[in-house]
C-alpha cells in the first residue's frame, strides 16, 4: 500500500517558481512518455521484421514482446 506524501505548502512569494518547477516536470515526463512509445514501435517493427525470417525469430519474437511493453508501459 502507497502512503500518499504530503506536499509541502509553498509560501505565496515563491509560487511563481513551483508552478514553473511543475510546468517543466509535466513537460519531461511527457517527452519521456512520447520517446517510449516511439521507440516501443521501433523495436515492434525490427522484431516483426526478424520475425519474418525464421532465424530472425528467436530474436524477433523477444523483441516483439519488449516493444509491447515498452508502449503499453508509456501509456500508464
Amino acid at each position: 500500500m502507497k502512503e500518499k506524501v504530503k506536499e509541502k505548502q509553498v509560501p505565496w512569494y515563491l509560487w511563481p517558481f513551483d508552478v514553473c518547477k511543475r510546468m517543466i516536470r509535466a513537460i519531461i515526463t511527457m517527452i519521456g512518455r512520447t520517446m517510449a512509445a516511439v521507440l516501443g514501435v521501433l523495436i515492434t517493427t525490427l522484431g516483426v521484421l526478424l520475425t519474418i525470417t525464421v532465424i530472425g525469430a528467436i530474436i524477433g519474437i523477444p523483441l516483439i514482446i519488449f516493444g509491447v511493453l515498452l508502449m503499453i508501459r508509456s501509456i500508464f
